[in-house]
């Protein structure tokens, strides 16, 4: 059987895999993709300690207070100028200025003192911008329309620029840093890795390497996807105020300007000045919160220290995901092929607890997100199919056995073959059994005195009564051999009495064909009477014949034969045992001895005795236990 469901079963797993498999490469869209992003967000929450952002990332607001003093944007480019002028005569180790100047101002002086400043000071940064089309028509990569790179009349060099793209995930939060964006043959590199590489020694440099088209963090490579992503860590919560444990340094671009706060304070640091006020429409969602949006100038910070730091963290690709998908499909299929009922379950739940923790294993000590969603979806549906499978070869398996034994022993006997768990296979085997064989003395004569409708009226009335009897005293019903039953007690369910079960439900018979006796006596002249044989011993019993067309439960061996042979040899109403059943039941019924007779098949003669009736005083709980389980 097992080899007729393993096909199945294998059609089943590639059909979960395809099916899923299908689902993961539809893209980052969707539930459960928002899912995968929700469990990985969970994943790079930490404590105020664990975060610890750099003290030598400080951040100049242009906030709510600096526009009420120095008026609404845009300002004027001096102001920057001068600003930026403070900062690097201070010490300053560089200063990132996040606000667009992609056209010439409208006063060319200050554009001259920003021009100035720009060739002063290197380690000055401004930013580039990349509009990108509505609809990318070429997967993994990102097609831009227009470029918007600093205003000519401030002379920015190509590396003083940087690109301060931040792209979203389709639920509206940023996660990965784009290290670099492509114009025609050259790379941008983003704002946070120009401010890195301040921050960096020299051996550690972020650069690209052209001829290998990868981007390297020294001599170790960036794991930048096919976008040039990767997924950053986050040290702040947005817009958070600086503590003795977390938060950027941040203070007032007016504050500073106006000398409030010295600009030697920012000696050695890395600057960036940016938008700090809703009203400047810049800010965006991070996996840190779901509500609170952060400033675009603190997700530079962020990213700038993550790179500086070398948290990054890759996101396996599609061929992984199909990887795990089929990996976990085969291990849930083999295992939970083998393991049923309530252990599947804890099974499930065992393998579920160990794919969780080497997702987080791997995160923590490879620095990789692997795909947690679509392998655990697939677990799952395999564990679903086969207990659902399980369930259905179960209930055709009840069906099938109760097929086969409900119409030859007691509903007692069925259940309790359920309950054992013990197949119905093909095959034999060796048990400890009683056997009874009961035929009709004196039907040849009997049948030819009446009519067939009459026979078969009578026949149907003596096999009723034999197979109640059986049935009574929780035997199997084997067979009906022409006007003789053949019956087994000690199998299918094994019985350590089975000896004095056979001989009670002999007796049985006899009691009750006293009725038909008499009828048949008074009707046809003709008495109807059994001879009945008992024997015990070992025989093979099982499910013989052909598995395609015909299987019959049955036993077979010399137990069974010498029952058969003592049979023949009853008298009417004669209830004969073997020498072997005698002893098994020797003081619960009277007895009478007949002596040692010769049976075809047999070299030596055999002891026989006759059963009389139960021995009034003694008389064994045989009947209780039956009823007691019945009453189960």
């Amino acid at each position: 059987m097992l080899k007729r469901r393993w096909p199945l079963t294998v059609a089943a797993g590639m059909l979960i895999c395809i099916f899923w498999s299908y689902i993961a490469s539809l893209g980052t869209g969707g539930s459960l993709n928002r899912l995968e992003s929700a469990l990985q967000d969970l994943m790079m929450q930490q404590s105020d300690a664990e975060r610890a952002p750099y003290d030598d990332i400080k951040i100049i607001k242009i906030d709510q207070g600096s526009l009420d003093q120095l008026g609404q944007f845009p300002w004027d480019r001096a102001l920057y100028a001068q600003l930026i002028t403070m900062l690097a005569d201070a010490g300053a180790k560089a200063i990132a200025l996040d606000v667009v100047l992609a056209e010439p101002g409208q006063d060319p002086e200050s554009d001259a003192a920003m021009a100035a400043v720009m060739k002063k000071y290197p380690n000055v940064v401004l930013p580039v911008v990349f509009n990108f089309k509505a609809r990318q028509d070429k997967p993994g990569e990102l097609e831009t329309e227009s470029i918007s790179y600093p205003a000519s009349t401030i002379g920015a060099s190509a590396g003083q620029e940087g690109h301060i793209n931040v792209l979203q995930d389709t639920d509206g939060t940023v996660r990965k840093l784009t290290v670099g964006l492509r114009d025609n043959d050259k790379l941008v590199p983003a704002f946070s890795v120009r401010l890195a590489n301040y921050l960096l020694d020299r051996d550690h440099q972020i650069h690209w390497d052209v001829e290998k088209g990868r981007w390297y963090r020294g001599s170790e490579r960036i794991p930048a996807d096919s976008r040039n992503q990767i997924a950053t860590e986050f040290y702040t919560h947005p817009r958070e105020e600086m503590s003795a444990a977390t938060g950027y340094d941040s203070q007032s671009f007016f504050d500073v300007l106006s000398g409030n706060i010295p600009p030697e304070y920012y000696e050695n640091s890395v600057v960036l000045i940016g938008p700090y006020a809703p009203g400047l429409q810049d800010e965006y969602l991070t996996p840190l919160s779901t509500s609170l949006k952060m400033y675009g100038v603190e997700i530079h910070a962020n990213m700038a220290q993550s790179l500086a730091a070398g948290k990054f963290y890759i996101k396996t690709g599609q061929t992984v995901t199909y990887t795990l998908i089929i990996a976990l499909a085969l291990l849930s299929l083999i295992l939970f092929e083998r393991i049923t009922g309530g252990r599947a379950f804890i099974l499930y739940g065992g393998l579920s607890v160990f794919f969780f923790g080497m997702w987080i294993c791997i995160y923590y000590f490879a620095q990789t997100f692997i795909t947690f969603t679509y392998p655990f979806l697939v677990m799952t549906s395999t564990f679903i199919w086969s207990v659902g499978r399980h369930y259905v070869t179960e209930r055709r398996e009840r069906s099938r056995v109760t097929s086969i034994f409900g119409r030859f022993v007691p509903r007692t006997v069925v259940d309790e073959i359920l309950a054992s768990g013990e197949d119905a296979k093909v095959g034999g085997e060796r048990r400890d059994i009683s056997v009874i064989f009961v035929d009709i003395r004196g039907f040849t004569s009997m049948s030819e005195k009446l009519q067939p409708e009459q026979v078969i009226q009578i026949l149907n009335e003596y096999l009723d009564i034999c197979t109640k009897a059986v049935f009574k005293w929780n035997g199997t019903l084997d067979k009906f051999i022409g006007d003789g039953v053949m019956a087994i007690f000690g199998a299918p369910v094994t019985q350590s009495n089975h000896p004095e079960l056979a001989v009670r439900a002999a007796l049985e018979m006899k009691r009750q064909s006293a009725e038909l006796e008499e009828r048949c006596l008074r009707e046809i002249g003709v008495p109807v009477r059994f001879g009945v044989g008992v024997n015990s011993g070992p025989a093979v019993v099982g499910n013989i014949g052909s598995q395609m067309l015909r299987l019959d439960y049955t036993a077979i061996g010399d137990t069974v034969n010498l029952a058969a042979r003592l049979e023949s040899n009853a008298k009417p109403g004669q209830i004969l045992v073997s020498e072997e059943t005698l002893k098994r039941v020797d003081g619960i019924f009277e007895t009478s001895a007949i002596g040692e007779i010769m049976v075809k098949g047999k070299e030596k003669p055999v002891l026989v005795t006759e059963v009389l009736e139960e021995a009034g005083t003694k008389r064994v709980s045989a009947q209780a236990e039956i009823e007691g389980r019945e009453g189960e």
